[in-house]
């Protein structure tokens, strides 16, 4: 998916490393100066966006995965029990409601090294962490909004796993 084999050690500011690897996999971005980049990424699922917000004073990167999905007042209670329960499966980031908007987001953040191949590899790592949780727990969100599915019923239905093949 991502690759890092070009990168020059010259890189100061890691949104220089995520742009290289988002133009690497041809997804659509918009650069916002030296702070944030925003990638549409197709996953497994759906469409989300991946935004990654560089905060130079304090030497943090965040990283998040913004589904295109709004959580409404009805449903908000089951997917915050079920993100609770997801997130005690994670073992890197963690999902939450953006409370601006009411999406679903992945989110995880890091100290970038000062070596320009460690955080690349580091900036792989969590942009594959943050397309793989969101492309194994959005049917979770779904089944609960869309299907009507308690958080339970919606988590055991999602991680069910098929032993063996036809």
């Amino acid at each position: 998916m991502l690759s890092v084999d070009e990168l020059s050690d010259d890189k100061s500011n890691p949104l220089d490393i995520l742009e290289f690897i988002v133009g690497q996999n041809e997804w659509p971005y918009e650069r916002m100066g030296d702070e944030e980049i925003v990638a549409a990424i197709t996953g497994e699922w759906c469409d989300f966006h991946m935004r990654y917000l560089w905060m130079a004073d304090k030497n943090i990167l965040q990283c998040a995965g913004q589904l295109d999905v709004r959580v409404t007042a009805k449903f908000r209670p089951n997917i915050l029990e079920a993100i609770t329960m997801i997130n005690e499966r994670l073992d890197m980031g963690y999902f939450s409601i953006w409370s601006d908007d009411n999406s679903i987001m992945f989110r995880s953040s890091f100290v970038p090294s000062t070596d320009a191949n460690d955080t690349a590899q580091a900036c792989d790592i969590v942009t594959k962490t943050i397309f793989a949780e969101i492309n194994r727990y959005f049917p979770v969100f779904q089944f609960i909004i869309w299907g009507g599915k308690t958080p339970e019923d919606a988590i055991e239905a999602t991680m069910l796993e098929t032993v063996g093949n036809a």
